[in-house]
């Protein structure tokens, strides 16, 4: 399963990079495709994260300033949630964990597609405390269905902070770094990593976050938005396939 392995995470590294994402997201529903359990999915997709959200916070670093403060608040309270996340996968059925997967996407479509990619407004200053919490929150749930958090922190930020698209997902990439650190040290703590399968998907999707986020800079806001949904409703459609 090496080569299909390899493929996965080139991919996933793309999608990571490109919209801001762990990639957990495309990649649970893939791996569940290729006949692995809800589990052992959410354990291979939690090490690419940590792969793939360090590399790709690097390069964006280089190209946005001004995320440190904000990304550090809301990563402090995703590892304090993503700490949780080993007791919550061995707390629930893999049938639990896929209808909890669903039920976030659903809520990040419609939110993303009723906010404009783009605010005239400011944005809104928020209190680190705020920033915190929602990040503990978004960790909370996000990593104990294989998910990085960019899902719910992307749409929160969009349509509730008027931060611009890109600069949400720059932030929702930050954020995973933590958030998927903690779900590895969780997972590990509770036995359920896959770490040989995990490391080869997450080396492979270094190569597809370099070539995302060059390609995501290319792209105007408008466009990125409806690309983004069309992510979020595939990745939907597939989870919904799997579980049904």
């Amino acid at each position: 399963m090496i080569f299909e392995l390899l493929f996965l995470g080139l991919v996933t590294g793309f999608v990571s990079g490109f919209f801001g994402v762990g990639g957990g997201m495309i990649l649970v529903p893939m791996l569940l495709l290729t006949g692995l359990v809800m589990k052992e999915a959410i354990s291979i997709s939690v090490v690419q994260m940590v792969f793939s959200s360090i590399f790709g916070s690097f390069l964006n670093s280089k190209k946005q300033s001004g995320i440190l403060v904000d990304g550090i608040a809301i990563g402090s309270g995703g590892f304090l949630g993503g700490l949780c996340s080993g007791f919550v996968v061995a707390a629930f059925s893999n049938l639990t964990l896929q209808y909890i997967f669903i039920l976030i996407m659903l809520a990040s479509i419609l939110k993303l597609f009723f906010t404009p990619a783009e605010h005239d407004k400011k944005e809104k200053n928020q209190s680190i405390l705020l920033l915190v919490l929602i990040g503990a929150i978004s960790g909370a749930i996000a990593m104990s269905v294989g998910a990085g958090g960019s899902i719910i922190i992307t749409p929160i930020l969009v349509g509730f902070m008027n931060y611009n698209l890109k600069r949400a997902t720059t932030l929702g990439l930050f954020f995973v770094i933590f958030s998927s650190t903690a779900g590895f040290i969780s997972l590990s703590f509770n036995g359920h990593m896959l770490y040989s399968q995990g490391i080869i998907v997450g080396l492979a999707s270094l190569v597809g976050v370099y070539l995302g986020i060059k390609i995501k800079n290319m792209i105007n806001l408008v466009s990125y938005k409806k690309y983004i949904l069309i992510l979020y409703t595939l990745t939907f459609s597939i989870m919904i396939y799997k579980t049904i």
